[in-house]
């Protein structure tokens, strides 16, 4: 068994882009508009898993833009995506300055949750354990769920 890919529905794929390309840095590997069923894929990868796999074994996201508007709910009961990062400081850094929410912040130098346009929750973790805790982070409080 291998894992492939984790799909996630997206209702505008412009804004689903901006979040997982622009500030979370993923990379579109494939995408394919698909007329007669009305929704567009696309693929992307994290560029670490791109550069130490082939681009058929690196791990997916598929975003599934259907073109007729459709309300989704439940974002939270899908659970979340977890990427490992180099700094969850400077990653929580560029997200802020992104326009991204840190709803859990990393306080810990270890953890840290945003959300997608689309209310999918992100888990960023440090890579190699902890980083020693440091403001403004330690005294930064949660914002809505995560």
């Amino acid at each position: 068994m291998q894992f492939l890919h984790t799909m996630i529905r997206v209702s505008n794929l412009e804004q689903s882009l901006d979040f997982y390309c622009g500030a979370l840095g993923l990379t579109e590997v494939s995408r394919q508009d698909v007329k007669a069923g009305r929704f567009t894929l696309i693929f992307l990868a994290a560029a670490a898993d791109l550069a130490t796999a082939e681009k058929t074994n690196a791990p997916l996201i598929e975003l599934t833009h259907n073109w007729d508007p459709e309300e989704y709910t439940g974002g939270r009961n899908f659970g979340h995506l977890a990427y490992r990062v180099d700094d969850i400081y400077a990653t929580c850094d560029k997200l802020m300055a992104a326009g991204v929410t840190i709803n859990r912040p990393p306080r810990d130098g270890h953890m840290a949750f945003v959300r997608s346009p689309d209310n999918i929750s992100i888990e960023l973790l440090q890579k190699d354990g902890r980083l020693p805790p440091k403001e403004p982070w330690v005294s930064m409080q949660n914002i809505g769920e995560w």
